[in-house]
C-alpha cells in the first residue's frame, strides 16, 4: 500500500500529473472516461469518471438500483509551489526564471536543493489546440542562498522577499531556454508552444526515515497522500458499496489559493456532476432531494501533528501524533465541517473497522486554515466530516508523515464506502 502511495507522489509533480495519474489508475480498474461536452449514457454497475481543467477528477459507480444517496470523499491535487511567469531572463552572466508564489509555503525550504519544471503546455497541431503534460525529469534549477558573509544575521531570522530571494538560477548566459527544453522533450517546434502552466518541482523522491522506517518524507504529502489513499480505498471498496448508494471519489484543484475556480471546491463542479448522473439514469421526481438527505462526504486533507520541538504550538487538549491513526478535525468557526453528528458517524465507521482515530483542534489563540469541506457545502448541503493524516512540516518543500497513518486512512475510507449508512431522520442514523 505505501508503495502505491509513493508511486502516486512520485508520478504527480503537478496538479495536472496528479489528475492524469488518478485517471490512469481508474482506466486500469475498468472505469470509463467521459467528457463534459458529450452525452452521458450510464449503465448500472459500471464506473465512470470525468476531468476538468486537466487538474480535477470526479469518479463514481452507478448502483444496480435507483440512487438513494451519495458516499463521497474529496481531496485536492495542488500543493504550494512557484508558478513560472516567463521564460528565462538574463542578468549578471546568468539566466533565471521569473516565478511567483502559489499558496502559503515555507520559502526557506526551497533554497539550495535541486529543482525542475513540470506542468502542462498548449500546443498548436494540425488538428487544432492540444494539451500536453511535461515533466523535465532531471536536476535542472536551484534557488541559491545568499552567503552568510553578506547577511551576518541570517540565523536570527529573515523576511524572504519572493521577488528578490526566491528567483531560481536556470543556467549561464546564452544557454538554451525553457521553451527550447520543453520543445525537445515533447518533440515539437518551439513556435508551436502557445501557452503554458508550469511550476517548480522539488527533485526528492519519497523515502523512508525513522529507526524502523516508520516515517516517510516526500514533496506534496499535503494533500496527495490523502488523494492516493482515498483513491486506493475507492477502487477497493466501490464495487461493494451499498446497492442503492453511489460511491464518488473527487480530486479538486486550487485548494491552496481558496478553491474559487471552476475546478475548485467552491465551484458547482461536484454538484453539477451529481445532478447530471441522476439525469442520466431513471429516477423519481424527488430523487435528487432524497439522495442528498441520505448522503455523506469526507473532506480529506492532512492535519498538523504535534511537533516534538514545538509542542506548545499545538492544543494541549488534543495532541496529534504521527502513527496515531486518522485525524478527525474540528473548528468552532466551521473552517472544518465536523460536528457531533458527522464526527459520530465517522468514529462509528472507524470503530467497526478497528481503525484508530485522533482529534485535531487549534489552540484558541491560533486560527487555523480552511479546507475543502466548508467551501463544498455551499453547493452540496450534506453532512461532512474533515479528516486527514497527521504530518510535520506542512507546506515545506518536503514534508514528513507516518506509514501506518496512510494505511489507516485507506482502511477507514474503504470501510466508509462499504458501510450501510441510513439517515432515518434529521440527526438519526443506522450503521450496519
Amino acid at each position: 500500500m505505501i508503495d502505491k502511495i509513493f508511486e502516486y507522489l512520485q508520478n504527480s509533480p503537478s496538479p495536472y500529473h496528479a489528475a492524469a495519474t488518478a485517471a490512469a489508475w481508474l482506466d486500469a480498474a475498468g472505469y470509463t472516461r467521459l467528457e463534459e461536452a458529450d452525452f452521458w449514457n450510464l449503465e448500472p454497475g459500471k464506473g465512470y469518471y470525468i476531468t476538468r481543467n486537466n487538474s480535477a477528477v470526479i469518479a463514481w459507480r452507478v448502483p444496480a438500483h435507483a440512487i438513494g444517496g451519495w458516499r463521497i470523499t474529496a481531496s485536492h491535487s495542488d500543493s504550494p509551489s512557484w508558478k513560472i511567469k516567463t521564460d528565462t531572463v538574463e542578468n549578471d552572466g546568468c539566466r533565471r526564471l521569473s516565478v511567483e508564489g502559489y499558496g502559503g509555503m515555507i520559502m526557506s525550504s526551497w533554497l539550495d536543493r535541486p529543482l525542475t519544471v513540470a506542468g502542462r503546455v498548449m500546443l498548436r497541431t494540425p488538428d487544432g489546440l492540444q494539451t500536453r503534460l511535461v515533466h523535465l525529469d532531471r536536476d535542472l534549477l536551484v534557488i541559491p542562498s545568499l552567503a552568510i558573509h553578506m547577511q551576518r544575521d541570517i540565523n536570527k531570522g529573515h523576511a524572504y522577499n519572493p521577488q528578490v530571494d526566491m528567483q531560481p538560477l536556470w543556467g549561464a548566459a546564452g544557454s538554451r531556454t525553457l521553451t527550447d527544453l520543453i520543445a525537445e522533450e515533447l518533440h515539437v517546434a518551439a513556435q508551436d508552444i502557445l501557452d503554458t502552466d508550469l511550476q517548480l518541482v522539488t527533485r526528492q523522491a519519497p523515502c523512508f526515515v525513522g529507526a524502523d522506517r516508520e516515517f516517510f518524507m516526500a514533496p506534496r504529502i499535503d494533500d496527495l497522500e490523502c488523494a492516493a489513499a482515498t483513491l486506493l480505498a475507492f477502487l477497493d471498496a466501490a464495487p461493494d458499496c451499498d446497492s442503492s448508494c453511489a460511491p464518488v471519489w473527487a480530486l479538486l484543484d486550487n485548494e491552496e489559493v481558496g478553491s474559487g475556480t471552476r475546478q475548485g471546491a467552491a465551484s458547482r463542479f461536484m454538484r453539477d456532476v451529481l445532478d447530471r448522473i441522476l439525469d442520466a439514469v431513471p429516477h423519481s421526481a424527488q430523487a435528487m432531494h432524497r439522495a442528498m438527505a441520505n448522503s455523506f462526504l469526507l473532506s480529506a486533507d492532512n492535519a498538523h501533528a504535534t511537533h516534538p520541538n514545538f509542542a506548545a504550538k499545538s492544543d494541549p487538549c488534543a495532541p496529534v501524533r504521527l502513527g496515531g491513526g486518522v485525524v478527525l478535525k474540528y473548528n468552532a468557526s466551521q473552517k472544518y465541517t465536523t460536528n457531533a453528528i458527522s464526527g459520530a458517524v465517522f468514529r462509528a465507521v472507524c470503530e467497526k473497522a478497528n481503525v484508530p482515530v485522533q482529534v485535531f483542534t487549534n489552540r484558541a489563540d491560533e486560527p487555523g486554515g480552511s479546507t475543502l469541506g466548508n467551501l463544498q457545502s455551499q453547493t452540496l448541503p450534506i453532512p461532512m466530516a474533515d479528516i486527514g493524516c497527521a504530518q510535520l512540516a506542512m507546506h515545506s518543500a518536503v514534508e514528513t508523515a507516518a506509514v501506518s497513518d496512510a494505511e489507516a486512512m485507506v482502511n477507514a475510507v474503504s470501510a466508509y464506502y462499504r458501510v450501510h449508512l441510513r439517515a432515518l431522520a434529521d440527526g438519526t442514523y443506522t450503521l450496519e
